[in-house]
């Protein structure tokens, strides 16, 4: 005869209890806590022994800095949900920085709770459908584990449209904006441009359309010992954008300051919306776009350096 285990008893559903079922399901609640755990995972490694802090060095810093900003977005969340828009965007950005800013997102983990966080919460609404909130974290996770040859692969020969018809610089020259937007980003990979004097290996980056202020251009002339100077209050760029760069420099909203270069490339495809960059600076081997439109555009002849 087989006996069975005595039921647990059930926690009594007193008013404080209630209380806090009424107040969770006014919030995104579930979204908040997976963004204060992915933070907290991230503070697990540098909040350890100081030997282990000195050894990781600015990763460690970095991870610092965003499991305290993932906690604290969670917090928003719990506490103002009115802001979850705002919160959710700028705790994705944080989340998918970790991966190349520190120790490769707190191994995965907590960039992947970042990533489920941040979405839920912009998914979330009071009441009706949750589907968009539940939806987003996988679309994005199985966006992360995209392999990245085929990236590369899509950047050497996009389809339906033949590469560039010009032959780039062999001496990109050098680029520089206080405020860099682009909208419709995605990482396109690295590729091989064609030049005068061989294949340059540059980052493709691929967007609908781009703004960049006081833009500033300096190359070098080949038939000449000089150089020239190309500048503008404002640049748009339309349509099918395309930058082919060797080395790019820039601050994230101001804040997380970055270099990336062909060799490297932060591995996560996914690049969030409504990200601005500030301080650019890029050395530009070519741009495409549909239109380009320049406000206050100068050209002038430079001393050779």
């Amino acid at each position: 005869m087989l006996l069975r285990p005595p039921a647990l008893p059930r926690l009594p559903d007193g008013p404080a209890r209630r209380r806090f079922r009424s107040w969770r399901r006014t919030r995104p609640f579930w979204a908040g806590t997976l963004l204060v755990l992915g933070g907290t995972e991230l503070l697990v490694v540098p909040l350890s022994p100081v030997t282990v802090l000195v050894s990781l060095g600015l990763g460690g810093l970095a991870a610092l800095g965003i499991g305290l900003a993932l906690i604290a977005a969670g917090l928003f969340l719990w506490f103002l949900p009115s802001a979850r828009h705002y919160v959710s965007v700028n705790a994705l950005i944080l989340s998918v920085l970790s991966f190349a800013a520190t120790n490769l997102g707190g191994f995965l983990v907590g960039m992947a709770l970042g990533i489920a966080g941040s979405a839920m919460g912009f998914g979330w609404t009071p009441r009706g459908d949750r589907t968009l909130a539940v939806a987003l974290p996988a679309v994005l996770l199985t966006a992360l584990a995209g392999p990245s040859a085929d990236r590369a692969e899509a950047a050497e020969a996009p389809p339906g449209r033949p590469g560039p018809p010009v032959t780039a610089s062999a001496t990109p020259p050098s680029v520089t904006a206080s405020r860099f937007s682009p909208h419709g980003f995605t990482l396109a990979g690295v590729s091989r441009l064609p030049t005068a004097e061989g294949r340059l290996k540059v980052i493709v980056l691929k967007m609908r359309a781009a703004s960049l202020s006081d833009y500033r251009l300096r190359t070098r002339d080949g038939r000449a010992a000089g150089q020239l100077g190309l500048g503008a209050r404002s640049l748009e760029l339309r349509g099918e954008v395309t930058l082919h760069l060797t080395r790019f420099h820039g601050c994230l909203e101001g804040l997380l300051c970055l270099t990336f270069s062909p060799d490297t490339l932060p591995a996560p495809p996914v690049i969030p919306p409504f990200v601005f960059m500030t301080d650019v600076t890029a050395e530009q081997a070519l741009v495409t776009a549909d239109t380009i439109t320049a406000d206050g555009l100068e050209l002038r002849a430079l001393p050779g350096a």
